[in-house]
């Protein structure tokens, strides 16, 4: 059993640590992208900023005792029209990890649930998000969730 939560800033550490789940694997395959170590203290004020900016939502989702079984980080991104596509709101799925522990037991589906809330509630129309190439386990969990590719992007070092 696990309940799901909005963040609050006694979280920050919390998920700073949690925030390693998800940091890991893009350090192994992308470490021209991504800090070997980050410095704890930049990790907890990136969430600090996050919880206080009102475009977005931090997630916890809690087991028993109050063990924290994962999180998810998203936004609502406002996006202007142009000459050539229609202005809307989405939700922008930025983050979100589970402990390995609780893996498939339901916890990233419902934490993936709350932020389609959050997006309904804030009048969106669709939920995006993105997972590197590298992460099969993500491309799998968000295809059986109902997601489909829209654009794919392409990198190149120059």
């Amino acid at each position: 059993m696990f309940r799901i939560r909005t963040a609050s800033p006694g979280d920050v550490a919390l998920l700073a640590t949690l925030n390693h789940i998800v940091h890991a694997p893009h350090t192994q395959h992308r470490p021209d992208l991504f800090v070997d170590s980050p410095e704890t203290d930049a990790v907890e004020a990136f969430f600090r900023a996050r919880i206080a900016d009102p475009s977005a939502t931090v997630l916890v989702a809690d087991g028993a005792e109050d063990k924290a079984l994962g999180y998810a980080l998203a936004r609502v991104k406002n996006r202007p029209g142009t000459a050539l596509t229609h202005s809307e709101v989405i939700v922008s799925l930025d983050q979100i990890a589970v402990v390995p522990e609780a893996a498939r037991s339901g916890v990233g589906a419902a934490l993936l649930d709350a932020v389609r809330e959050v997006g309904r509630a804030a009048g969106c129309r669709r939920l995006v998000t993105d997972v590197w190439h590298f992460n099969a386990d993500a491309g799998e969990f968000y295809r059986a969730a109902g997601f489909s590719p829209t654009t794919v992007h392409l990198d190149q070092q120059l």
